[in-house]
């Protein structure tokens, strides 16, 4: 049996990220805010790790901390001063939110044109509909891991555990998109382990610590831990760490899906940047009679 290879996401999150410091000097300015809602100890170390990423970048970085009281009305009030705001290109309100704010109506609320969280409807349709949008960065981070290492997708099996809006949906519709054949299981699935010993890709996406066990991959499969789980033997993915005797290519936890996650967020911030400026130049050709085509994801 082959020696199993892990996916070193580090190294190539840091490349992304010098890439992205590159395009930032180019545009001249990129503005990217976060928004926090409350106290939470593990939003509040993912909002510090974006924010040093962005600065690092270039990017002028904004950063709201509201109180755990703040009302729904207060935060859809601030929401609409970024959408004004153009100097702001991207916008990420940390989730989850409080129980008393609707986190859909909040999404919802956020320009789709500076959404770098790639959560708001129309961009979550355009992902289903295969054109060009902002997608959710973790899943965008997937599929650059799986290209990087030339893990072959046509006509391959691949296999989602976890069906969330954030993680298993979008990275399922990626797959399609690329021609794997492509199932999602979740917590109602029968026989999990039937359809994961099948996965030539199997990405694990749940927050249960440990929950796919060696036996269930199959022997040189690309599997892809998303899991991020804090118990008292320290962070653990989703997926056994014995199960890279067994697979191929493998992500580690830490070091594999995390650090990509957050140099897709600083890619989508450019994205958005760009699109943004397009749309400036054709409001301003508009003016003078002249035209300039614009990104399709911009509405």
């Amino acid at each position: 049996m082959a020696r199993p290879q892990l996916m070193d996401g580090k190294a190539l999150a840091e490349r992304i990220r010098a890439e992205v410091a590159e395009e930032v000097k180019e545009l001249g300015e990129v503005g990217l805010t976060t928004v926090l809602v409350g106290d939470d100890p593990a939003s509040e170390i993912y909002i510090r790790r974006k924010q040093e990423a962005a600065r690092e970048a270039g990017i002028l970085s904004r950063d709201y901390r509201l109180a755990e009281d703040t009302t729904e009305e207060e935060l859809l009030a601030l929401i609409a001063e970024l959408n004004a705001d153009d100097s702001v290109d991207g916008i990420l309100v940390q989730l989850p939110l409080p129980e008393h704010i609707d986190e859909a109506g909040v999404i919802d609320a956020v320009d789709p044109t500076k959404d770098v969280d790639g959560f708001h409807p129309l961009n979550a349709g355009k992902l289903f509909l295969g054109q060009d949008g902002l997608v959710a960065a973790t899943p965008t981070g997937i599929m650059t891991l799986l290209d990087e290492y030339e893990v072959p997708l046509v006509g391959a099996r691949a296999v989602v555990v976890g069906r969330s809006a954030i993680v298993g949906k979008p990275v399922a519709l990626l797959l399609l998109g690329r021609h794997a054949t492509v199932t999602i299981c979740h917590s109602r699935t029968a026989d999990l382990a039937e359809h994961t010993q099948a996965a030539d890709v199997l990405v694990v996406a749940t927050g249960h610590a440990g929950l796919i066990t060696p036996d269930m991959v199959k022997e040189g499969a690309t599997v892809i831990d998303v899991g991020m789980n804090r118990t008292e033997e320290g962070l653990r993915g989703d997926v056994d760490p014995a199960a890279a005797e067994r697979a191929g290519l493998m992500t580690p936890v830490p070091g594999g899906v995390g650090p990509m996650t957050i140099a897709s967020l600083l890619r989508n911030t450019v994205k958005a940047a760009r699109a943004r400026a397009v749309l400036r130049s054709r409001r301003s050709c508009k003016l003078f009679g002249g035209s300039v085509p614009g990104p399709s994801f911009v509405v």
